[in-house]
């Protein structure tokens, strides 16, 4: 079985039948590495999302920088500047965006930096042993989410499987 690409934010869960692309290099876009027969990656960095768990530092204010979680709205509430949208954002541009707002009110040259503390969960279902929700691992692919899920059961068809996900609040299959 091999990688399917764009399997790379947790909004995934597995199941069966979907066939899996032909054998044979992955095709090449602007956002892969540029390295041949490297797979194509729809979303090169990963995107903010509900569920996610952050840690924010300023800089120099310590009362700001602590650990901040993404809500159902896709927000991430920050004292002083309030709730910022962080749905779909990396982590620069949230950093960016929540610098920028920092520094038309209360900070004057802020320093920001976001990274991801706990990333979202993914779910995994079907013909595999444990069948559920797991904690995710950055760059993951099919192997492993199916790895983690302490491999596939004796009726699995492992040559297919079904990803979904839910992109702009629609939950569709790749």
């Amino acid at each position: 079985m091999r990688a399917i690409p764009g399997l790379t934010t947790p909004d995934y869960a597995l199941s069966t039948p979907a066939p899996l692309p032909p054998p044979g290099p992955l095709p090449l876009t602007p956002a892969s590495s540029g390295i041949p027969g490297a797979p194509a990656v729809p979303y090169p960095t990963y995107r903010l999302d509900s569920g996610d768990q952050l840690r924010v530092i300023v800089f120099g204010q310590d009362n700001l920088s602590r650990l901040y979680n993404v809500d159902s709205g896709g927000s991430v509430a920050l004292p002083l500047i309030g709730p910022i949208r962080a749905r779909g954002l990396t982590t620069a541009q949230l950093a960016n965006d929540i610098a920028n707002e920092l520094k038309q009110k209360y900070v004057k040259d802020p320093k920001v930096s976001v990274e991801v503390a706990t990333y979202r969960p993914f779910f995994i279902l079907g013909e595999v042993n444990k069948p559920g929700q797991y904690p995710y691992v950055n760059a993951m692919t099919v192997e492993a989410a199916v790895a983690i899920a302490e491999g596939y059961t004796e009726r699995a068809k492992q040559r297919m499987v079904r990803l979904t996900r839910k992109f702009g609040g629609v939950m569709s299959t790749v």
